[in-house]
Formats: structure tokens, sequence, C-alpha cells
């Protein structure tokens, strides 16, 4: 399995690190992350962004998807902002993907999954919207080699299937430094009973105990 951080989180940074450096560069702006966004893609390779639950941006610079026919979470840098024929056009800067996975099912075996500490940060990139379930992670990181896995898990409550729990495994990394990290997870296959916004308990184990945290998400409804 891939490590599940991404060096994209640095992008939330650096633009800091810009202007200090580089104070009269009228383009550090282009550094930082304008927004979060779903790409998502068409039959022909060509692709629109979901800024949120209700708005879709257009790239105006690109015609075919960098990920191809992958639907991914991405940060997005982009400025030009036009509407043109009702449709909200965008010149992308950059674009760059987030770690994208499906969730997991509960299993008899509670080890698999692992049990090490994460945190879940408050950011704005921790956000639960376009059926996914973004979260801004922080743990330790020692060995660089070291693949830690992540996962969300389903059915670890049968009586809520909106119960769901995040799960860590270092791969026995537990010592080194504190270091954050961006994941998402497609929660568009849950059920969705009277209304397309349902509420979501996420537990984890932190570095002080058990924690769970409560999320309004909407789910796309199906094509």
């Amino acid at each position: 399995m891939k490590k599940f951080y991404v060096f994209a989180l640095a992008l939330l940074t650096l633009g800091i690190a810009a202007q200090s450096c580089h104070k009269d560069d009228p383009d550090y702006s282009k550094i930082q992350p304008t927004a979060l966004v779903t790409v998502r893609p068409a039959a022909d390779q060509s692709f629109v962004m979901q800024l949120d639950n209700e708005t879709v941006l257009y790239p105006s610079n690109m015609t075919l998807s960098p990920f191809k026919d992958k639907e991914v979470r991405a940060l997005v840098n982009f400025s030009d902002q036009k509407e043109i024929d009702g449709k909200l056009n965008v010149h992308v800067n950059w674009l760059d993907s987030i770690r994208t996975k499906k969730p997991v099912p509960s299993l008899e075996d509670n080890s698999v999954y692992g049990s090490d500490p994460i945190e879940i940060v408050r950011d704005w990139v921790t956000v639960a919207e376009d059926g996914y379930l973004t979260l801004r992670v922080r743990t330790v990181f020692g060995d660089p080699s070291v693949k830690h896995e992540l996962n969300l898990v389903t059915g670890t409550n049968p009586e809520d299937p909106y119960e769901l729990e995040l799960r860590h495994n270092a791969n026995k990394d537990i010592y080194g430094h504190y270091g954050d990290a961006l994941i998402a997870f497609n929660l568009n296959d849950l059920p969705v009973e009277d209304s397309q916004t349902v509420k979501i308990k996420v537990k984890w184990r932190s570095f002080s105990g058990y924690k769970s945290t409560d999320f309004d998400l909407y789910i796309r409804p199906k094509e």
C-alpha cells in the first residue's frame, strides 16, 4: 500500500516562506492552494472540479484530467474566475491530488488495520462535502522508508451505518517527529434514506485517548 501521506500538504505553508524569501515576486500567491475540490473526470478524460456540494468549476486552460479516469480529491490554485454561459470558468495554475480511498469493512481480526494513535487536525481542509470526508491528520514519522496505513472502517456499530472509525497502522514507525498529512475517503456509497445529507460520527485513537467528532455529509445522488 502506498504511504498515505502526501507532499502536497507542504503547499499549505510554503506560501508563508515565499513571502519572506521573495517579497518582490508577484506570483507568490500562486503557491498557496485556492481551494479543495473533487476532480470529476468525464468519459473523454476531460474534467470538472466540484468546489462544494453545489458549485462546479470548469478549467479554461486544461482539456484532459492529469489523473485520467480517476476521481480524486485535490488541492488547486486557480485564478481568472469568469462566468461564461452559466458556467464558472477558472484558469488552473496547479492541481495536486490527495490520496483518495474507499472505506473498508470491519473485520473479526481487529489488529489488521492497526491501532496506533493519530490526531485529526481542525483545519479548512478537514471537511465533509460532495460525499467525501477529507482530513488533515497528524502523527509521528521517523523512518521515511516505512509505509503508514490509514483506513476508515465501516460496520463498527451494527446499529448505525454512519458510525466510522479512523484506524492507523504505523508499522512500528512510532518514534520520530510529528508531521501532518492529507487523506480523503469517498463515502458516496453510504446508504441514504430521507435526505441526501447524513450525520456521520468518526472515532479515532488520539495521543491523549479515544475521541470522536460528527460531520454533516452531503452524499451525491446516484447517477
